[in-house]
C-alpha cells in the first residue's frame, strides 16, 4: 500500500475531510491535497509526519475509536522510504536534466529501456514514475556514461550544485547525480523558500543605511566623453563595465539604461571586489534617477536563477527597475552584452565555456548609439515582463490589475502573514486604525481600500473559490512579536498592530464569513514562516507576493519555471 492510499484509508475510516484533518494537525489543507493525491509524500524523519499522525490520533480519540498512536505512525510510515524522494521535484529536476544537456529522448528511451512515450509522460507532469529509484539508477547510469567531456561536466556541477572536481570519477559522479534527482539535497523548494524570507525579512531604510546609499553624491562632469575603446579577456572586460557605469553616471542624459546579458557569471562572481563596485555602479545609476530595463538571462540551472534574482530584491524594491525575459531563448555556444545608456554603450561577445577569450567594445560614438539603441528597443519588443513592480507610486495600475483579474473566472490560494483585511468589520478596523494613531487622511484611504478589497472578493466569491492560509499564534507568541493588520493593497508603510484581543476578534468574524460564504475557506496552520509577506496564487496564470512595508510593494511573477515554482512551494514547518 502507498502513502496517500493509507491516509485516504484513515480518512475514510473517520469520515472526515482534508479541511478538517488539516485543522487538526497544523497542516495547510493543500499539503494534505497533495498527500491525499499522491503528488507529495513526507520524509520519514520529518515533522510534517508527527504532525499528520498527532492530528489522526486526536480524530480516532474523538470518534472513540481504539488504535495506538504508534500503530497510526507504523502503518504510515512503513509506506515511506528512509530514502524520501520527492516525485515532483524528480519530475522538475528530470526536465531540467534533459534542457541542460539537451537530451536525445530516443536515445535515453533505448539505453535505459524506458519507452519514449513513457518518458513524454514524466516529462509533461500526466504520470509519475512507477518505480522511480529505478528510473533514477537507470537515468544517472546513461548520463554518467554518455556526458562526461569538460563542457558536460561544467554544466552538471552548475545544475547539482558541486565543484567540477567532485564529480571526476564515475562513483562521484554517479552518487552525486542520484542524490540530486531523488531529492535528498537542496531542492528548488530551499531556493524559493531563502528568496522569500529574504523579501519578509528586506529593509529598505536600513539597506540604504548600510550601503550609505542617502550619502552618496552623483558626480557630474560637463565635458565627460568616453571615446571608444576595446576590451580583451576578462579583466579588462570588467574594466569595460565600470568605464560604461562611469559614462553614464557623469553624463547629464537621463535617459533609461537598458541591460541584456547571458555572458557567463561566474568568473567575475569570484572577484568580491569588482562584485561591490558593479553594485554601487548600479546604485549611483538609480540615486541619478534613471530607469533601468534589464532582460535577466533566466535559461540558467534553478539555484543560478533564484541566486541570481536575490541579488537583485534591492534593486527591485526602488520601483526604477523593469525586468524581462526571452521566452525559449537557449544559446549555450555563442553568449552576448548588451548595456546601452543616453551617451553610452557597451556589447560583448564570447564563445561558452571560453569567456577569458572574450570582447568587449565601448562607444559613445552618436552615430553607433542610435545603432544600439535601436537594437535594445527591438530586443525589449522579443521580450516578456519577468513580473510586474507596482508601489504606491503607480497603485492606479495595481488596482486595475487587481479588479481585471477578479473579474475573471479563476480560484485562488493565498498563503497570509496575518488574518485577511477583507473579513474585518468596519467597526473594529477605525478602532484598531485611531488606537495606533494612524493619521485622518491615511484613515480614510486605508478603509476606502478595504472596503473595495471586500466588494471585489465579495463579488468574486459568488462563482469561484479562494482558500486563505495563515498560521495560529499563541498569547505568549504574539506579545513577544505583535501581529499588524496587512495593508499591502493601500500601500500603507506603517506598522498598524492588534492587540491580542483585537486579533482574536478579527479572528473569530473570519471563522465567521467563511461560514456565511460556502466559496471561501480559511485555514489557521501552526506555521509561521513569513511576517511580512503573502502570496496570492492563481495557478497556470500569475504568483504574487506582497509586502507589507519597508516598502510597501507587489512583486506579480509571470515566468512559468519562477511561477510553478512558487505555486507548489510548500513553506517549512517552523519550530517553536
Amino acid at each position: 500500500m502507498n502513502f496517500n492510499e493509507q491516509l485516504n484509508k484513515f480518512i475514510s475510516e473517520l469520515n472526515c475531510s482534508s479541511k478538517d484533518l488539516a485543522n487538526i494537525s497544523g497542516l495547510s489543507p493543500t499539503v494534505i491535497s497533495r498527500y491525499r493525491n499522491g503528488e507529495r509524500t513526507p520524509n520519514i524523519r520529518s515533522k510534517q509526519l508527527n504532525l499528520l499522525v498527532e492530528g489522526l490520533y486526536k480524530f480516532f480519540c474523538e470518534k472513540k475509536i481504539p488504535i495506538e498512536k504508534e500503530e497510526i505512525y507504523k502503518r504510515l510510515s512503513t509506506t515511506l522510504n528512509d530514502v524520501h524522494i520527492d516525485l515532483e521535484q524528480l519530475v522538475k529536476n528530470f526536465n531540467e536534466l534533459v534542457s541542460v544537456l539537451d537530451l536525445n529522448i530516443s536515445s535515453l528511451s533505448r539505453k535505459t529501456g524506458f519507452d519514449s512515450s513513457y518518458i513524454s509522460k514524466i516529462r509533461n507532469g500526466s504520470i509519475f514514475p512507477s518505480k522511480p529509484q529505478l528510473f533514477i539508477d537507470n537515468i544517472c547510469e546513461y548520463i554518467v556514461n554518455k556526458y562526461n567531456t569538460t563542457n558536460d561536466l561544467n554544466s552538471i556541477s552548475s545544475l547539482i550544485d558541486c565543484k567540477v572536481e567532485d564529480i571526476l570519477d564515475v562513483p562521484s559522479y554517479y552518487k552525486k547525480l542520484q542524490n540530486w534527482l531523488s531529492s535528498n539535497v537542496t531542492s528548488n523548494t530551499s531556493y524559493i523558500n531563502n528568496f522569500l524570507k529574504n523579501l519578509d525579512k528586506f529593509n529598505l531604510e536600513q539597506y540604504i543605511k548600510a550601503i550609505h546609499f542617502d550619502e552618496m553624491k552623483v558626480p557630474f562632469v560637463p565635458f565627460y566623453k568616453s571615446g571608444s575603446k576595446s576590451y580583451y579577456g576578462i579583466e579588462e572586460m570588467k574594466k569595460g563595465e565600470i568605464d560604461f557605469f562611469k559614462a553614464t553616471v557623469l553624463s547629464k542624459s537621463a535617459d533609461s539604461v537598458f541591460m541584456c546579458s547571458d555572458m557567463p557569471m561566474e568568473d567575475m562572481a569570484k572577484d568580491l571586489n569588482f562584485g561591490k563596485k558593479w553594485m554601487y555602479a548600479i546604485a549611483i545609476m538609480l540615486k541619478k534617477g534613471l530607469h533601468l530595463d534589464i532582460i535577466h538571462n533566466v535559461d540558467r540551472p534553478f539555484n543560478e536563477m533564484m541566486l541570481g534574482l536575490e541579488s537583485w530584491i534591492p534593486i527591485y524594491m526602488t520601483g526604477q527597475v523593469s525586468p524581462y525575459y526571452l521566452k525559449d531563448y537557449n544559446d549555450k555556444f555563442y553568449k552576448h552584452l548588451n548595456y546601452v545608456s543616453g551617451t553610452a554603450a557597451l556589447c560583448g561577445e564570447c564563445i561558452g565555456n571560453y569567456h577569458n577569450d572574450g570582447r568587449y567594445y565601448l562607444t559613445s560614438s552618436k552615430h553607433e548609439l542610435s545603432y544600439y539603441k535601436k537594437k535594445a528597443e527591438l530586443l525589449l519588443r522579443k521580450s516578456t515582463p519577468l513580473m510586474q513592480i507596482y508601489k504606491k507610486s503607480n497603485q492606479g495600475s495595481f488596482n486595475s490589475f487587481i479588479e481585471s483579474n477578479l473579474k475573471v473566472n479563476k480560484n485562488y490560494r493565498r498563503v497570509l502573514s496575518s488574518l485577511p483585511i477583507h473579513t474585518i468589520s468596519n467597526e473594529l478596523l477605525l478602532r484598531i486604525l485611531k488606537r495606533n494613531k494612524v493619521p485622518e487622511d491615511e484613515i480614510k484611504n486605508i478603509q476606502n481600500s478595504v472596503e473595495k478589497q471586500r466588494q471585489l472578493i465579495s463579488n468574486f466569491l459568488v462563482s469561484n473559490t479562494i482558500q486563505d492560509e495563515t498560521f495560529s499564534i499563541s498569547k505568549d507568541e504574539f506579545e513577544n512579536a505583535p501581529l499588524s493588520l496587512s495593508l499591502s493593497i493601500c500601500f500603507c508603510e506603517s506598522k498598524v498592530y492588534y492587540t491580542y484581543d483585537e486579533y482574536l476578534e478579527h479572528l473569530e468574524l473570519t471563522k465567521k464569513y467563511e461560514h456565511e460564504n460556502s466559496n471561501y475557506t480559511f485555514s489557521n496552520t501552526s506555521n509561521n514562516a513569513f511576517r511580512n509577506i503573502q502570496i496570492s496564487i492563481c495557478e497556470k496564470k500569475w504568483v504574487m507576493i506582497s509586502k507589507d512595508n519597508s516598502p510597501s510593494i507587489h512583486f506579480v511573477i509571470n515566468h512559468p519555471k519562477l511561477r510553478e515554482a512558487i505555486e507548489n512551494f510548500i513553506p517549512p514547518i517552523v519550530e517553536k
